[in-house]
């Protein structure tokens, strides 16, 4: 499929208080690239998304063991795009899942975050990243020797900007102590899972942290793994992500969750449906633009399986500014779930 003519012009955000600017709606590896979706599927759909003008595509030493990253820079060779007109990042935490120990394979102590991205670029085949993400907090490791490390990475030119992703904000503020203290970079920007179901951490916790560090947002799952879009109102299809129970994810998520809370949401998110259709806008648009509307938001990291996915996901950056203080309200009566506004004390 060619991209149809009346699509919306990308808008770009800057990256948190840095100069750096994002597409507002990014794709990402997570579930998908060199996994679920085929090298040849990876391809067509990151050039559907940089034809839109998405220039920021994100995966992690992680996802598919390795391959996201090794297609991920297949892609990039083999479509010529310039190095400085498109942001990649990458995330380090878990390690190589085919190292014979783990002992020190893991977490973000010196040693593993310079070897981690060390084996990243390679898989890359790239010399730097724009983005380099702590994929979770370690509280094994001094934050001032993650701090020291990540800095270590950007003065020796292998990324630009780093940042974490679900730390929560105590952390987040711990690490920029350490960075005011040693005159060192603090992390720029956060990647916490938000949409209109799960909204408490970016909507209260990290209040402070956009004044006091001006931190930006890459917020990932801004459908809720398909829930957001509406497809399973009248249960869940067979050839759904949610029947998969063999994939360790979703075995995951049905046991945290259970039956009864999914039908819960699934419920609640059809409520949102005559809505869509007052905007003549598709479910799953709605749930993403309701995501771009928070002025917190730098880019939203949706996932892709067909280039049709990624043409309907770029419908959101029209999409958000019909989104009128009314229609949030009616949104949040729906939901019912908007976090009570933090109240300062002096």
């Amino acid at each position: 499929m060619s991209k149809p003519d009346n699509l919306p012009e990308m808008e770009y955000r800057f990256l948190g208080r840095s100069g750096l600017q994002v597409s507002a709606i990014s794709l990402g590896g997570w579930l998908t690239y060199g996994g679920h979706v085929d090298r040849e599927g990876t391809f067509a759909c990151m050039k559907a998304a940089y034809d839109c003008g998405i220039n920021f595509f994100d995966c992690a030493e992680t996802y598919a063991d390795g391959e996201s990253e090794k297609v991920m820079g297949e892609a990039i060779k083999k479509f010529g795009w310039k190095r400085n007109d498109i942001v990649i990042s990458t995330k380090l935490y878990w390690g190589d899942a085919f190292s014979d120990r783990k002992v020190n394979n893991r977490g973000l102590s010196r040693k593993h975050i310079i070897e981690g991205m060390n084996q990243s670029l390679e898989r890359l085949q790239l010399e730097y990243v724009d983005l380099i993400y702590a994929h979770r907090p370690d509280r094994h490791t001094p934050m001032e020797e993650t701090v020291r490390a990540f800095n270590h990475l950007i003065n020796t030119g292998k990324a630009l900007y780093w940042g974490t992703s679900e730390w929560n904000a105590d952390e987040i503020a711990q690490a920029w102590r350490y960075a005011d203290k040693l005159g060192l970079i603090g992390p720029v920007m956060e990647q916490p899972r938000y949409n209109m179901l799960e909204r408490v951490q970016v909507e209260r916790e990290y209040a402070h942290l956009y004044r006091e560090v001006g931190l930006g947002l890459t917020v990932f799952s801004p459908m809720r793994q398909g829930i957001l879009s509406g497809k399973y109102k009248n249960g869940i299809p067979d050839n759904s992500r949610f029947a998969q129970t063999k994939v360790e994810f979703i075995a995951g998520f049905w046991k945290q969750t259970g039956k009864a809370e999914f039908q819960a949401m699934a419920d609640t998110v059809s409520k949102l449906e005559p809505i869509a259709e007052r905007l003549g806008i598709k479910q799953s648009v709605l749930a993403l633009a309701w995501v771009l509307a928070n002025p917190n938001v730098s880019s939203a990291i949706t996932g892709a399986s067909s280039p049709e996915q990624v043409y309907e996901n770029v419908e959101a950056v029209r999409a958000y500014k019909k989104l009128t203080p009314e229609i949030m309200k009616e949104i949040d009566d729906i939901l019912n779930n908007k976090p009570p506004s933090v109240t300062m004390r002096y």
